[in-house]
Order: C-alpha cells, then structure tokens, then sequence
C-alpha cells in the first residue's frame, strides 16, 4: 500500500489527475466535486433499487388496503360502499403513499448499509483518523517503483506519504 495525505482537496485532484497508478480508495472528509469522473467511479445502482423497494411497498400496500377493507372485513364507512378495491381507491391512496415511501426509506437504508459494508460491530477501514477531519488520503495498492511513487506523491502536493507492506 501507498498512503498519501494531502491538506487541500484540488491538490487531491491534481495529483490523482497527473500520477498514472491504479488508485483503489480514497478517503475524504466531505464529497469532493467531480472526483467520481476523475477516478472513473461507475454510477451507484441506488437510484434504481429506490425505485424498486418503493414498488415493492406499493404492491404490498395495494394487497393490504384490498385484503383489510375488501376481502376480510367489509364495513360501510362513512356510506362508501366496500365491495369494490377500485372504487374505494381515493381512500386508500394515503395508506398506499405512507406504506411506498416507508418501503422505499427502510430498505434504502440497509441497502446502504450493505454496499457501504457498515455491518455492527466491523472493524473501520480508514487507515488513518485524519479524514476524518482534514485530511485526505490516497490509497494505492502497488508493490513495484514505490520509492518513485512516493517521491511523485510528494512533488505533487503530498504532506507525507506512508509505504505500508501487505
């Protein structure tokens, strides 16, 4: 492993822009503008599952407010009648808007969970607590020309440079 601290975040850019290494990480203590584009980050599927849980939470809401008010306890509420789903839709529909947004919400966050690997009780990955605040570091994975790595890091704006071994 190489590890590269830097204190400003256009140098960050800069120098993953010059050096011509395979970068495997990058930690940061707040998003950096455009650094998906720079290290050719593919686009994130999370949009997509949102929009699938969020399905998922209508059809079972759907199923619910048929199964409750139709199908296993009928009631004349307020003189609607209750032998027909589609047109007692108008009454359902803030059921079925709760129930897709709580769908969507709960498991977005464990989808995030799961691709971020935040599971209870994990040792963290940062390599070093500075990111936290400050600093970021550029991780790269490489065994050859570390010396010329590091010494490259350094010309391009890097406070200190760590060489660890696997």
């Amino acid at each position: 492993y190489v590890h590269a601290l830097y204190n400003n975040d256009n140098t960050l850019i800069n120098s993953i822009k010059i050096i011509n290494y395979n970068i495997h990480d990058v930690y940061s203590p707040f998003p950096i503008h455009n650094l998906n584009n720079v290290l050719k980050l593919k686009k994130t599927n999370l949009s997509f599952l949102s929009f699938i849980y969020g399905l998922l939470g209508f059809c079972i809401a759907c199923i619910l407010t048929w199964y409750t008010m139709i199908w296993d306890w009928p009631q004349n509420i307020g003189g609607k009648p209750s032998f027909s789903w589609i047109r007692n839709i108008p009454s359902f529909v803030p059921v079925i808007f709760e129930l897709t947004i709580f769908f969507s919400a709960h498991f977005m966050c464990i989808t995030y969970l799961i691709q971020c690997r935040l599971f209870p009780g994990r040792v963290p990955k940062n390599p070093d607590p500075r990111t936290t605040d400050n600093m970021f570091l550029l991780e790269i994975h490489t065994e050859k020309n570390t010396e010329k790595l590091a010494d490259l890091l350094k010309e391009n704006g890097a406070i200190e440079v760590l060489i660890k071994k696997y």
